[in-house]
């Protein structure tokens, strides 16, 4: 038996009188030495002390939280998940108003869409905008730290990204460092769905996957990249097909990705007329997928949600026939983030909607598969007796596979250079050829 075909439920931060010679040599000294300590005592890439909002990483955080209460924080997210949305609109936001007295302002937003925003801002010398809080990760967080439009490094200000968090999450992101500028949100790893009243034996790589949907023309597709699902699933392919992720792990090698991604146009060309609609048009996002799923249009769905079918059979949008599996050693594992914009109005508030979002509580909700199914970012050894128990009771459904499976076929997100090398030749080799 295959490992990955497991569904058992899981359990689951001045001298006068010197030569002048002798003066020039003491003030170049001195110079030194302070520059020394300087280097020494300030965190890396912190920002200029008179840099809007800097102030607030050294207030105390129960001074930062008198200044956020009574405040609201728009955070500009993306919004193609009804249950994600519900989630924040919900849970989120009630506990930020108990606990902060924030009012939290959803705004749907691609990712792509707020970050260039921002960039024309930055460039246009606009000191305050609008948006106070981002969902921001890979390829995005790298273009926003280039264009130095994030406010930071904050992490070390956060009492629960501080205590509580996984260091593990805290380092790269995509291969770019975090640095402080973006605190992590989510653990989420990508799984296939299918309903195991019509499909027994799913299959377990891309080449079992091209002979399926040779056998079963029709019921096959991915969301169009650069859909984040879309792109995540072509990725895992480029994985599979070219000999494993850990030749792209030093950073982008041009030479390297010419010689090997012709493998990847090969493949997705050869899927392409087996598809939806033979392939002539693919679904714009994951919500489109989702939907043709829940119609019987297609006979698999693709998330970053391990627990995401396990929630709508609970909901009852899914049969309770559902199931899901991953790709054998194929399957991304990421974390994602959220990060403060350089000039966003209300950084105060901001920071106190992400320590409630690390706080136990927040995670272990996020973490139930009825309000999400999202992993949390937090080690758990970290917490209460209490809270442990908690979280390990958690029922994550007879759909979702058992943590061991994830974690044996879990692989690395690479370089971000990568992702946008393979959205931008997925258009021109595959979508326009």
């Amino acid at each position: 038996m295959k490992r990955f075909r497991s569904h058992q439920s899981s359990t689951r931060r001045s001298a006068a009188g010197l030569p002048a010679a002798v003066l020039i040599i003491l003030v170049s000294l001195i110079i030194l030495i302070a520059g020394g300590c300087a280097d020494s005592t300030e965190p890396e890439g912190r920002e200029p002390s008179d840099a809007p909002g800097s102030a607030l990483l050294e207030n105390e955080f129960e001074d930062l939280l008198q200044e956020a209460r009574d405040s609201t924080v728009r955070f500009y997210m993306w919004g193609g998940s009804p249950q994600v949305n519900a989630w924040v609109d919900g849970e989120l936001s009630e506990y930020l108003m108990d606990t902060y007295g924030i009012t939290l302002e959803r705004v749907p937003m691609d990712a792509g869409v707020f970050v260039n925003r921002l960039l024309s801002e930055k460039e246009a010398g606009r000191e305050e905008g609008i948006m106070d809080l981002l969902w921001i990760n890979g390829e995005n967080f790298r273009n926003a730290r280039e264009g130095d439009i994030l406010f930071g490094p904050f992490t070390h200000s956060i009492p629960n990204h501080r205590d509580l968090v996984d260091p593990s999450t805290t380092v790269s992101d995509a291969g770019f460092p975090v640095d402080g500028y973006e605190a992590p949100y989510g653990k989420a790893q990508f799984v296939m769905e299918y309903d195991s009243a019509q499909i027994s034996d799913p299959p377990d790589s891309y080449a079992e996957l091209l002979e399926w949907a040779r056998e079963n023309p029709g019921l096959l597709t991915y969301p169009q990249p650069p859909d984040f699902t879309g792109s995540a699933f072509i990725r895992q392919a480029f994985y599979e097909l070219t000999g494993g992720y850990e030749q792209y792990q030093e950073g982008f090698d041009a030479d390297l990705f010419q010689e090997k991604v012709p493998a990847l146009w090969d493949y997705l060309n050869a899927l392409e007329p087996y598809l939806w609609r033979e392939g002539e048009t693919y679904p714009a996002d994951l919500a489109s997928l989702d939907g043709l799923f829940e119609r019987g249009e297609v006979a698999f769905n693709m998330t970053f949600t391990q627990t995401g079918a396990a929630g709508k059979i609970a909901q009852g949008r899914y049969p309770e026939t559902v199931r899901t599996f991953v790709f054998e050693n194929a399957s991304l594992a990421n974390t994602h983030y959220i990060a403060i914009p350089f000039n966003a109005p209300n950084k105060a508030g901001a920071m106190a909607a992400i320590n409630g979002i690390l706080s136990p509580e927040m995670q272990l909700s996020k973490n139930d598969p009825e309000n999400w199914g999202d992993f949390t970012v937090l080690d758990t050894s970290r917490l209460s007796e209490e809270m442990r128990r908690r979280f390990a009771a958690l029922d994550l459904g007879e759909a979702t596979l058992d943590l061991d499976v994830l974690s044996s076929n879990a692989v690395p997100e690479i370089a971000s250079d990568y992702i946008e090398a393979l959205e931008q030749g997925w258009k021109e080799h595959v979508l326009n050829e």
